[in-house]
């Protein structure tokens, strides 16, 4: 048959047919949604300034760049809180898929305050020595170059650096805003990867150390992959149990309270396998982001391989867009499966508190401390999850905050700490650095009390207020065990500290850097934070208590 006769045939049959119905152009809430645009407008300029600026002036203009998307998209949430979106006016935009509530714009606030403090740390240049007459950060001379070959060498000769980490930055940043406001599955998953191919890159950019580098990506890669496919099978099975991606819809099909019931529908409501697995899948897929165990194993090895900047940034940013979706999936989604959630969440905050603080103790390596110490951590968060109440929303909030200034800080401080080879990470080499330097050991002490949760410090506020739900909402064996994890991984924090203060320099020991007044920024600012939060909490408590409300 001929084009034209099959052209024709197809113009009758939609002249016959019922006159098409008019497309509805979306409806964009741009206002409500200018967090995200900025930021993500600002990465593509990012993108435009390698491809046109010259070489020699790229580094400041990402700076300049991301430096002011960061500020702004941070005014762009304050304005929106002002304006009661975080409480009245709290609602749905962009067609469904994004929320606009108390916890969405508490959270992102959270993540570009952190992302800020995180670029001073990208953006150092001022601790390993001159090469070649050229100052060096963080990231390799050129990311395509095989490690140790001669384009490498070249590279490094020439001066060159990897300015592509700010636009990288800011594509992670602008996912992690949308992940724990996103109001649909779909929307969950594109945040999920938005988020997170940025920071498998990142991983692998080191200057020093490159094939541990590169190896820390590729786990991350490869396991993060594997979680994303669990994560997207999950919502498969959701769409096919409600007929929906939508949050709420999918809510009230569990709930039994969904409107309008076609036959398709009874059929696979009836079928609670397709709920319980899907559920699981997306939960398990949130639970690796978070890095709860037995969903861990990569994060030890990425957090020691990946450049430091990356590990601080990805420790504090990505632990609060991942604790948002998952609070917002298991509070708005699923509380209808409350009965079936709450005791693998008990099982799993039980393991992940306790693995975290036991194996920390064996740890030689201080950014594998750290990264054992951010696994107990997300115990101690899910307890607050596991609360089911608006006082377990509001404390995994301010718990959020505040751990992920104190984060950044310790990290900004672990690449101080050098010797001849780049960051001396070994505890060996920290032995006597209080002599050495003692303003440095002290505010590296500063941090390590507050992750150990010591009174006035920031940790103690956020288990306090973690805790206090957890008990409140009926989970007082879970407090208990989480007292006792503190106190273990209490020994190990105290341990680095008897370490630096009580224990003889070595005469070939490391230095301690001098940073530029970035870095510092990034300490000073961990050092506030984790007082202020300690010494006045009440006014952030009751900021959280505020944003604590989800829209549904």
């Amino acid at each position: 048959m001929s084009a034209t006769a099959v052209h024709s045939l197809w113009t009758t049959a939609a002249t016959a047919a019922d006159p098409i119905a008019k497309i509805d152009a979306p409806k964009i809430e741009y206002g409500q949604l200018s967090p995200v645009l900025i930021v993500l407008g600002a990465a593509i300029i990012g993108i435009l300034v390698e491809a046109f600026v010259p070489r020699r002036s790229r580094y400041y203009a990402q700076m300049f760049v991301a430096a002011v998307a960061l500020i702004a998209a941070f005014a762009a949430i304050v304005a929106l809180a002002a304006g009661g979106y975080g409480t009245t006016k709290a609602g749905i935009a962009a067609m469904g898929a994004v929320a606009v509530d108390g916890p969405a714009l508490f959270l992102q606030g959270t993540i570009l305050l952190t992302s800020l403090v995180g670029l001073f740390t990208f953006a150092e240049r001022r601790l390993d020595p001159e090469q070649h007459g050229n100052r060096v950060d963080s990231f390799a001379a050129q990311a395509a170059a095989v490690p140790g070959s001669e384009s490498e060498q070249k590279a490094v000769k020439a001066g060159f650096t990897t300015t592509e980490v700010f636009p990288l930055l800011l594509f992670a940043v602008a996912g992690m805003l949308v992940f724990p406001a996103a109001n649909d599955l779909l929307t969950l998953f594109v945040a999920l990867e938005v988020f997170s191919l940025p920071l498998y890159l990142l991983c692998a950019l080191a200057r020093r150390k490159r094939l541990m580098s590169q190896e820390a990506a590729v786990k991350y890669f490869l396991l993060g992959a594997f979680a994303s496919a669990f994560t997207l099978f999950g919502i498969a099975l959701l769409y096919g149990y409600a007929g929906s991606m939508s949050y709420g819809t999918i809510a009230q099909v569990v709930d039994g309270t969904v409107q309008n019931v076609t036959p398709a529908l009874a059929d696979t409501m009836g079928n609670d396998a397709l709920l319980l697995v899907g559920s699981a899948l997306i939960v398990m897929g949130l639970l690796f982001k978070v890095g709860a165990v037995p969903f861990h194993m990569w994060t030890p090895d990425v957090y020691q391989g990946a450049p430091t900047p990356v590990t601080g940034f990805m420790a504090a940013a990505t632990k609060v867009a991942a604790f948002g979706a998952l609070l917002r999936i298991l509070y708005v989604v699923l509380p209808g499966l409350r009965w079936d959630w709450r005791p693998v969440m008990w099982g799993v905050a039980i393991v992940t508190m306790l693995a975290g603080a036991i194996v920390a103790i064996t740890q030689t390596d201080i950014k594998r401390l750290l990264a054992y110490s951010s696994i107990a951590h997300a115990g101690f968060i899910l307890a607050g999850v596991i609360a089911t109440t608006p006082e377990g929303i509001s404390s995994v909030l301010f718990y959020l905050a505040a751990y992920s200034f104190v984060t950044i800080g310790a990290f900004a401080v672990v690449t101080l700490v050098r010797d001849a080879g780049g960051e001396a990470t070994h505890l060996s080499k920290w032995a006597g650095l209080g002599r050495r330097s003692p303003l440095v050991a002290a505010v590296f002490a500063v941090f390590l009390l507050a992750f150990a949760g010591i009174p006035l410090t920031s940790g103690f506020s956020g288990k306090f207020a973690v805790f206090k739900a957890a008990a409140e909402g009926g989970a007082a064996p879970l407090v208990v065990i989480g007292v006792i994890s503190s106190a273990i991984a209490a020994f190990f924090y105290i341990r680095v500290i008897v370490l630096m203060f009580f224990s003889e320099p070595r005469a070939e020991g490391p230095t301690v850097a001098v940073p530029s007044p970035l870095t510092m920024t990034a300490i000073a600012v961990g050092v506030a934070v984790t007082v202020v939060l300690g010494v006045a909490p009440q006014y952030f408590l009751d900021l959280a208590g505020q944003a604590g409300v989800f829209v549904r």
